[in-house]
């Protein structure tokens, strides 16, 4: 190992040994080959230790191959806690409560739409609000906005922006029970008011791809996947709705923790036991908070066809898009593991990681119980994108858990810098990739060597047993927030 009082334990894991900082009550694990374990930051590194300290964490701390530097827990985390012994941290989740990704097939194959991609890529630009505090076009009254947070896409459904299918190709059917509004701020109703709708601005997109390449011919059959066909991802969370109830929430558990007791390596570990009426509150916001993610995922889905059928011409059934699957990848859930061959119900946070249950688990739908949940890992804008499949060997090791992107490998700042002078849309022009965005700043910010090369991510996860690889997706055109 390069990095000091790591071990490596095979090809694709590290150890985080219990000895390397005082308060560990497990080790770390963290999922890198040695092509990427060049890019693993120190501080990184110690916020897998930290959250190895907090009390009642069940099996190790990991960290996805994704990894790199959080609020508290690291990006790509994943920790398990005791429903009796253990906590919930607001910093095991992140700001953006719900970040997501969703997958959209078509019948389109590529030669069919490669003369209208700019067009369809203005006409997203035009018809999905994207950029920081950027307003949509719902307007929902306070009842309106109540049924959202208790619904989530299930609301969005019956409206009519929609269908059935899509809820059973959602995790957790677009609604996470016990979401409760009576413990949402003044100031999260506020900034979530106008923004249900929109995709936001950083590294949230709507990218229209292409497969290039399959890896698992029954599962892409199975997934209604082919070469040359076009697909839509969207990756959007909860918006300033989700940032101000983890704002408020994480003063909250900052007290909780003094007043439980619970000694911190790191105040952004803020926290409280799972049982304590501080968490049972932040629990029910947060679900509030996941819920208004898959709503705003669910609208945007529809403005997608819209834009495809409105420039092509063309009816429903000649584009044929139809979801895959909607993933969350910012979320604390109580489920049931097998723990030491025992079945243990703990709360799962996973902050920049993907769920990845198994082929024949009870949440899957019907369709996909034989093959396993669809994952979805985006790339950078410039390179691909890939679609895989929960294994059982991720629900014994990582909880169900898996990468959740290619994850940074440059601080915004540092893209900036080395940004400067470029036109990084002319950039990407010259590689065939139409891009549009609310400013300069936002491509520097996300140009493709600002992030780790997915492709080594995927492979790290894939050869590692924790999901394995189906197909992968090239871009052709993206609006970014």
């Amino acid at each position: 190992m390069s990095v000091e009082g790591l071990r490596r334990i095979d090809a694709t894991r590290v150890e985080v040994p219990r000895g390397y900082k005082a308060g560990m009550r497990t080790n770390g694990i963290i999922y890198v080959d040695e092509t990427l374990e060049k890019d693993l930051e120190a501080h990184s590194i110690d916020q897998v230790a930290n959250v190895a300290t907090l009390p009642g964490i069940v099996g190790p701390s990991l960290a996805m191959p994704d990894v790199h530097t959080g609020y508290g827990f690291t990006i790509g985390g994943v920790a398990a806690f005791d429903l009796k012994e253990g906590i919930i941290s607001p910093g095991g989740v992140g700001y953006d409560i719900n970040c997501g990704v969703r997958l959209l097939r078509s019948n389109l194959y590529r030669g069919e739409v490669a003369s209208k991609i700019k067009d369809i890529v203005e006409a997203f630009y035009k018809d999905i609000p994207t950029g920081v505090g950027s307003k949509g076009k719902l307007r929902l009254n306070s009842k309106e906005h109540r049924k959202v947070l208790l619904k989530g896409a299930r609301w969005v459904v019956e409206q009519g922006f929609g269908d059935k299918a899509d809820l059973e190709h959602t995790e957790s059917d677009g609604c996470i029970e016990g979401a409760d509004p009576d413990l949402i701020s003044d100031k999260a109703y506020e900034r979530g008011s106008a923004q249900l709708g929109t995709l936001g601005s950083g590294n949230h997109f709507a990218e229209i791809q292409y497969i290039d390449e399959i890896y698992d011919e029954d599962a892409a059959g199975s997934l209604g996947l082919f070469i040359d066909q076009i697909a839509v991802m969207i990756h959007t969370g909860s918006r300033g709705f989700g940032h101000q109830v983890c704002t408020d929430y994480l003063e909250v558990m900052q007290k909780a923790a003094h007043k439980y007791g619970i000694e911190l390596p790191d105040r952004e570990l803020a926290c409280a036991p799972f049982d304590s009426p501080e968490a049972r509150d932040y629990l029910a916001a947060m679900r509030a908070a996941a819920n208004y993610a898959w709503a705003n995922r669910q609208f945007i889905m529809h403005w997608v066809k819209e834009s495809f059928m409105n420039v092509l011409g063309a009816g429903p059934r000649d584009v044929g898009m139809s979801l895959i699957y909607d993933v969350a990848h910012n979320i604390a859930k109580v489920e049931e593991h097998i723990v030491d061959g025992i079945k243990r119900k703990l709360v799962v946070h996973r902050k920049g990681a993907t769920r990845a249950f198994a082929p024949g688990h009870a949440e899957l739908p019907e369709v996909y119980k034989h093959i396993g949940q669809p994952v979805i890992i985006p790339g950078d804008m410039g390179r691909a994108s890939y679609v895989l499949l929960g294994t059982d060997k991720g629900m014994r090791e990582s909880f169900g858990s898996t990468s959740h992107g290619a994850g940074r490998a440059m601080s915004r700042n540092q893209a900036m810098r080395a940004a400067k002078g470029r036109a990084i849309w002319r950039e990407m022009e010259d590689m065939g990739i139409i891009v549009r965005a609310t400013g300069r700043s936002t491509l520097a910010e996300e140009m493709p060597e600002a992030y780790k090369d997915v492709s080594a991510v995927v492979n790290v996860v894939h050869n590692a047993g924790l999901s394995k690889k189906v197909a992968r997706l090239r871009p052709l055109g993206v609006i970014k927030g």
